[in-house]
């Protein structure tokens, strides 16, 4: 059984693939690449949600609630079985994109996570079932279920009404809004959560309820904001706004809240850690005021005309919130050694390409002419991203004063 630092070194193994794969996609355009563009974009996606950020979450969650049980050997099957889906995703999704074999792994993924589902709830203790962090990791689990939903309809909807209907495209967005929006960003709240509640900082009964149903509420709300590039009735942006709405509040309890217990906080975390959960709570914050915004009929035109805005927005959310987060977190539970240095130079790089990505977003919408040579200014920021994984996988992180 490998150990849970290993393991999170394999999660940012997948890291540094994904980032490599997407720097061939920035340079696309820049040299002559004997790849088919399509294919990279599949395993790039694939590697990064499904190898990264489910490894991260998934370590995390047996680290705070099932570690010292006795059930290691039982996980490890499980761990396993999910490296040999990945590896084969990695292997297949670059020479054939979506075809037999590709499909065949990214459905025994599927099975994987479904298996350590079945595992998390059934091992959980029962003194956690009663707590705020749990009650919100189950939350995750649900939604990483519910979104395995989009890739079984993809199926039936590419043999009944082929890959151009609007069905085709509502099962990719439901599939990554709740990947995304629930098992991801609720698994974080889960873990943070988790570190209050050892820090003896519990939200009171009543105002988790109001926090956890009005973010609940607001996710599955929020989902009609993906189907705004069918132009349907007043109503989807109505539900979707009030689903945007309701995360913000979610968000300013849980924010007004840990603000309210600062020092607990600060005490439990190193200088460097705390500023950047307070990164994480800005880029959060952020991210979801983009939500709101695409609310509105005039700025959800702009996002369905102009790819750049959806692809800055999921960048800023994986990159970003997420990815972010899961440095902090598996910093501080000491999963990871986060080398400072190299988290610098990947926080960089990412508001390098965010600002470049959206810039080129505007100067199209604006019909603004491009930098020269933007495109190859565009992939030297990303090498950067590519150059700090690679210094955070290979460097060896600073010892924490606390």
């Amino acid at each position: 059984m490998t150990t849970l630092r290993n393991q999170s070194k394999m999660a940012l193994v997948y890291l540094v693939v994904a980032a490599a794969l997407g720097c061939v996609l920035r340079f696309f355009r820049v040299f002559d690449i004997p790849v088919t563009y399509k294919f990279i974009v599949h395993a790039h996606s694939h590697i990064a949600l499904l190898g990264w950020v489910y490894l991260a979450l998934t370590t995390l969650l047996y680290e705070l609630f099932l570690k010292g049980l006795g059930i290691d050997k039982k996980y490890a099957r499980i761990f396993w079985f999910t490296q040999l889906t990945l590896v084969g995703m990695l292997l297949t999704f670059p020479l054939q994109g979506y075809a037999v074999f590709s499909i065949v792994f990214s459905t025994l993924f599927l099975f994987a996570s479904y298996w350590f589902s079945y595992f998390f709830y059934k091992n959980v203790p029962r003194e956690y079932k009663t707590v705020p962090s749990f009650k919100c990791a189950k939350a995750a689990i649900v939604y990483l279920l519910v979104s395995s939903i989009g890739p079984w309809a993809l199926g039936a909807i590419m043999n009944i009404l082929g890959p151009d209907s609007i069905w085709y495209r509502l099962a990719i967005y439901f599939y990554l809004h709740f990947l995304y929006n629930g098992w991801m960003i609720m698994a974080l709240v889960a873990v943070f959560l988790f570190f209050l509640e050892k820090q003896q900082v519990v939200l009171p009964e009543r105002k988790f309820k109001t926090f956890f149903w009005g973010l609940n509420l607001g996710i599955v709300f929020s989902f009609f904001l993906s189907t705004l590039f069918a132009h349907p009735g007043p109503g989807s942006y109505l539900l979707g706004g009030v689903g945007a709405v309701l995360q913000l509040g979610a968000f300013y309890i849980l924010l007004r809240f840990s603000r309210g217990r600062q020092s607990e906080v600060m005490k439990a975390l190193s200088p460097f850690q705390y500023r950047l959960l307070g990164a994480v709570a800005l880029l959060w914050g952020i991210k979801m005021l983009l939500q709101l915004l695409s609310a509105l009929p005039n700025f959800a035109d702009l996002a369905v005309t102009y790819l750049d805005f959806t692809i800055g927005y999921l960048h800023w959310t994986f990159l970003g919130v997420v990815t972010m987060g899961l440095f902090l977190f598996l910093d501080s539970f000491k999963l990871l050694a986060l080398n400072r240095k190299f988290f610098f130079l990947y926080a960089l790089g990412f508001l390098l390409t965010e600002a470049l990505i959206f810039y080129r977003a505007i100067a199209y919408w604006q019909r603004l002419e491009l930098l020269s040579r933007f495109d190859a200014i565009l992939g030297i920021a990303s090498l950067l991203v590519l150059l700090a994984l690679v210094g955070l996988l290979l460097g060896k992180g600073k010892k924490v004063r606390r």
